[in-house]
């Protein structure tokens, strides 16, 4: 009778061990379990990659989530520089004009892709940013004085660093990667003025949410002197709006004489935000003048480019 009791009660305690071990398991379990997460979480918010690729890399590297981002990002290269080859004859006529200013100094850069669709991607977008920053550092590293104005095609502007020493174009390629469409970096413009003159701006049919850098289809650039004090933003953005409107291609002279409707001179052309004056007439009674422009529109035919 005892044997029975003692071998009962052993039974019963050996049972609340395997049981406390079981649930102090599984605790466990669900901890790592929530770390992983955390981690798989983090370095999809990170990269922007998907979470399948975000956990395989993770289970690569015993969850050290620096070497899963590196591995992630040289993957994400091979890859966007296989599927750019494959896509290189498609069309890209669509993407953004993006135009940045930074004190005496701006950039405005088209970057194509194949549909609008892909042009308000963020990534997209962020590829955008990209060009015009990396434009605008390899144009202040140049040493310079007095008024400076420099336009690069897109094989000069694919060979610019961007971060961690890659190339525009190997961002272009991880782009491609991503998004599926053929992109390509098509052409910028640096324009740098002494501290007396001022750089106007405007983009047509931006898009939201970006105010670092400016984009849309349409760009302008002016360069101009003088003008009431306070009021150069608003004057910039006057003119450029003109330029983005009614395309000039040349700037003409203060003194020519219109030549109506197919008026292909900046001056003489009638002012946009008053009909009633040439933009020669307009500048005249602001007290300016203008000294360049630079007119972007996205997919334009290369003959119609603004040199």
């Amino acid at each position: 009778m005892s044997f029975t009791f003692l071998f009962r009660a052993v039974t019963r305690d050996f049972a609340k061990i395997s049981i406390c071990q079981h649930v102090q398991s599984l605790h466990t379990g669900c901890r790592l379990l929530a770390a992983e997460k955390a981690l798989l979480m983090k370095l999809r918010k990170t990269t922007g990659y998907t979470f399948i690729n975000c956990k395989k890399a993770l289970e690569k590297f015993d969850n050290d989530i620096a070497q899963a981002e590196t591995w992630l990002n040289e993957q994400a290269q091979k890859e966007g520089w296989s599927k750019a080859s494959k896509l290189q004859g498609r069309s890209a006529k669509e993407g953004l004009v993006g135009l940045f200013i930074q004190d005496t100094a701006a950039v405005m850069v088209e970057v194509n892709c194949e549909t609008d669709f892909v042009a308000r991607n963020e990534k997209f977008q962020q590829l955008v940013k990209d060009v015009a920053f990396a434009t605008l550092a390899h144009h202040r590293k140049k040493s310079k004085t007095g008024y400076v104005k420099s336009v690069l095609a897109g094989d000069e502007l694919s060979k610019l660093g961007v971060d961690e020493g890659a190339s525009l174009s190997d961002r272009v390629a991880v782009t491609i990667g991503r998004l599926g469409e053929n992109m390509s970096v098509r052409r910028a413009v640096t324009v740098e003025v002494p501290a007396e003159w001022h750089i106007g701006s405007y983009v047509h049919g931006g898009v939201r949410g970006q105010t670092e850098v400016a984009m849309g289809r349409y760009g302008a650039l002016v360069v101009f002197q003088a003008g009431e004090k306070g009021e150069w933003e608003v004057l910039g953005r006057k003119l450029g709006q003109h330029i983005v409107g009614e395309a000039p291609v040349s700037l003409g002279n203060m003194d020519d004489l219109p030549c109506g409707e197919s008026e292909t001179r900046l001056l003489p052309q009638t002012f946009l935000g008053d009909p009633s004056r040439t933009v020669a007439q307009f500048l005249r009674g602001q007290q300016a003048r203008v000294l360049d422009f630079v007119r972007f529109q996205c997919g334009e035919a290369a003959s119609e480019e603004a040199k």
